[in-house]
């Protein structure tokens, strides 16, 4: 059952270019729904986005995203009508050539800075500049030269390279949409260490996304790699056997399966991880099994085993009178009878 309108969390979330999201309280209580265009407070002026999250889920992101629930929260206008959205279309249409422009004019004051992306105000009175920059940029020229040409309020707001990979979009190797530019919006930290855990070859041109560091998704399943490792045994040193030594070829984590090697044997044999902690436990010890299979045999019992093994196969090769019997051959197998005519028939 849907809750009664009255008794809903009044705030909402918002999403505009790019994915970017904020939160606006409605407190004119309008009859919106997910995906409505509305018309929000924003410093100097409004703007426009689309609702993406209402109700108590919205207090849960806030929370998430420690926002407080006070008078700081702008508020949403009204829905947006067909003149809102006509005027915003119009604001949107300068974006490219702005940017082009502004790129130009970056070249030519040769600022160590690269402009990702411009967002119009849906009033057309502002314009935010998106770049991306390796240290500080003193841009208070920039910002008199873009407002005197564009005739606009100019804020200019750096980013990582992690976000203008997500305000350009793209497709990942996996074949969808970036995760960046669709849903994600907390960057957390990714090592190299990540991929070790999951056995991945640590190849730059496969780990990296099109930011340039590492990827995402390495985190992704981590947390399930790590719990999985609890039962694999670290192996730092070969394996020994009464065959000889035995080094680790591959894990398989979530089977719990480990393969190893012989140094005179190009094959591999499949070891489960208790079988592995047992014979470390008995190399530990002083001990050797037979194989990575079978346990220790006792030297004296294998001599016995052997004897016994080679009398036996004596017995059974000269059981009986004169040792086993040959059988007779027969002077017409294999011969076909020649069935001659009669001349007279």
């Amino acid at each position: 059952m849907d809750v009664p309108s009255i008794h809903r969390f009044d705030v909402a979330e918002v999403r505009f270019k790019n994915g970017r999201k904020e939160f606006f309280r409605n407190s004119k209580k309008l009859d919106i729904v997910t995906g409505d265009p509305v018309v929000v407070d924003v410093p100097n002026g409004h703007h426009i986005g689309y609702i993406s999250l209402q109700g108590e889920l919205v207090r849960l992101q806030m929370t998430k995203k420690g926002i407080e629930d006070d008078d700081d929260v702008r508020e949403i206008y009204r829905k947006a009508t067909s003149r809102d959205i006509d005027r915003w279309d119009e604001a949107r249409n300068r974006e490219e050539s702005v940017m082009y422009r502004t790129k130009e004019i970056i070249q030519q004051t040769k600022l160590e800075m690269k402009l990702t992306d411009v967002e119009f105000q849906a009033d057309g009175t502002k314009a935010t500049f998106f770049y991306s920059a390796d240290g500080r940029v003193d841009f208070r020229e920039l910002i008199k030269t873009l407002a005197g040409e564009f005739r606009i309020r100019v804020e200019m707001r750096q980013i990582s390279v992690r976000q203008e990979a997500g305000r350009i979009g793209g497709l990942g190797v996996c074949g969808r949409e970036l995760c960046c530019s669709t849903w994600l919006t907390d960057f957390k930290n990714v090592t190299t260490s990540a991929a070790r855990y999951q056995n991945l070859s640590l190849n730059p041109g496969k780990l990296s996304g099109q930011c340039g560091r590492l990827k995402c998704c390495l985190n992704y399943e981590l947390d399930t790699y790590m719990d999985a490792l609890k039962d694999i045994p670290e192996v730092e040193a070969p394996l020994s056997t009464q065959r000889g030594n035995a080094k680790l070829q591959k894990t398989d984590i979530f089977r719990k399966i480990m393969w190893f090697g012989y140094e005179d044997d190009n094959n591999w044999h499949a070891v489960s991880a208790d079988r592995v902690k047992e014979i470390q436990e008995m190399n530990e010890k002083g001990k050797k099994p037979s194989t990575l299979v079978d346990n220790e045999v006792e030297e004296d019992q294998v001599d016995t085993l052997s004897i016994n093994s080679d009398l036996e196969a004596m017995d059974r090769k000269f059981s009986g009178k004169g040792g086993k019997k040959k059988k007779k051959r027969n002077k017409y197998r294999g011969k076909k009878p020649n069935h001659k005519k009669s001349e007279n028939s």
